[in-house]
């Protein structure tokens, strides 16, 4: 179970997606930590709130999903979020 730190961090993760995906590798660069206590990247793949996703041109990709994106709706209570 997440950390209320992680669980923010996780959602700052979400927002940050949500501006465009990022390709796999820029994504795990700016998100991975050494801390086992951080557990961000981990937590928000298995809380189900970003994913991987193949793009057109077979690079992959990380991208907010509907969950994450409903998180973060509630978060700022911004509809615009999509």
């Amino acid at each position: 179970m997440s950390t209320p730190v992680v669980k923010a961090l996780m959602l700052d993760m979400v927002e940050w997606l949500a501006r465009r995906p990022r390709p796999y590798a820029e994504a795990i660069e700016a998100w991975r930590t050494s801390c086992p206590r951080l557990t961000v990247w981990e937590d928000a793949m298995e809380e189900g709130v970003i994913e991987s996703r193949r793009a057109p041109d077979g690079g992959l990709y990380v991208a907010p999903t509907q969950r994450g994106l409903d998180l973060l709706r509630a978060r700022h209570h911004r509809p615009e979020w999509e």
